[in-house]
């Protein structure tokens, strides 16, 4: 009984009953007729799948959770890389800053988006900011527009976890050599070719774990997008797990698991390229 392993017991037995198992199940149902409108389970083969992607709306969502991903990845990285290097020399400032942004990390993502949803209305804090500088009243409905309301909520997720990333980035950033980029100085290359041909690539590591982790993650995204624009407008912000949501309240539990067991494809699709290309680009540089 005083073998270290036995710790490990009760997280084990969390980790089955409250992911294993209902993993397993959602493979198992996706089969079935599952819903509040019959009174037994019945197994219907592929019938679930047949019938999602037959409507269409399943594809949609796939492709809005595809470009919202992508978004996401690309807004939380260039922002984390761009505040680590504003952020990298170790001064008061710049820790108070590092704290300042890392704060967005910790708060309930549910909390960021109806903050953000209340300053982005039409009467809310930011047009009413931009009107008292352009003299006259400014009604921009910013979360109104089918093209770009995505790219708006997909920015905000994005600022979210910029701090998480700004932090990965600054602990690559110390660890590169100072004598590397002594030697690269003294041979008269400036910032931006010190960045671009030393820094960069040496930061290869942060970048794996960051982009990997920001584009599948965002992947499973709901919060942000449910409090902020429910999916409008037109639909064109709704995730899958959105769609998951709805259906799963309408009742029709079968076909709510069978869009959750797409999403666990798709991503485990997804996952094994981007980790195996972002791998290889550390073994090259």
């Amino acid at each position: 009984m005083d073998h270290p392993a036995w710790f490990l017991i009760p997280a084990l037995v969390v980790l089955v009953v409250f992911f294993f198992v209902p993993t397993i199940f959602n493979f198992v149902y996706s089969f079935t007729n599952w819903s509040s409108f019959h009174a037994d389970i019945r197994f219907v083969g592929l019938s679930n799948f047949a019938t999602l992607f037959t409507t269409g709306t399943l594809v949609n969502d796939l492709r809005t959770t595809l470009v919202y991903a992508v978004l996401v990845a690309v807004f939380q990285n260039v922002g984390g890389l761009v505040l680590a290097l504003v952020l990298e020399r170790d001064t008061r400032i710049n820790r108070f800053a590092r704290v300042a942004f890392f704060v967005p990390v910790v708060m309930s993502a549910l909390a960021v988006g109806y903050i953000f949803q209340a300053m982005l209305k039409p009467t809310g804090a930011l047009n009413q900011i931009l009107g008292a500088f352009a003299g006259h009243t400014v009604n921009i409905a910013w979360l109104g527009s089918t093209t770009w309301t995505i790219v708006v909520v997909a920015l905000i997720h994005g600022w979210k976890w910029m701090g998480l990333s700004m932090l990965i980035y600054l602990a690559g950033l110390k660890t590169i050599n100072e004598d590397i980029i002594e030697a690269a100085r003294i041979d008269g290359a400036n910032w931006w070719a010190t960045f671009r041909s030393i820094r960069f690539p040496l930061l290869a590591p942060a970048v794996t774990f960051n982009v990997a982790t920001s584009l599948l993650g965002s992947m499973n995204g709901f919060d942000i997008v449910q409090a902020t624009t429910s999916g409008g407008p037109g639909g064109t912000t709704e995730l899958l797990n959105i769609f998951i949501f709805r259906t799963f309240g309408q009742g029709l539990f079968a076909q709510a698991t069978t869009m959750s067991l797409t999403l666990f494809l798709m991503v485990g699709i997804l996952a094994f390229p981007v980790i195996y290309l972002l791998r290889r680009r550390e073994r090259v540089l």
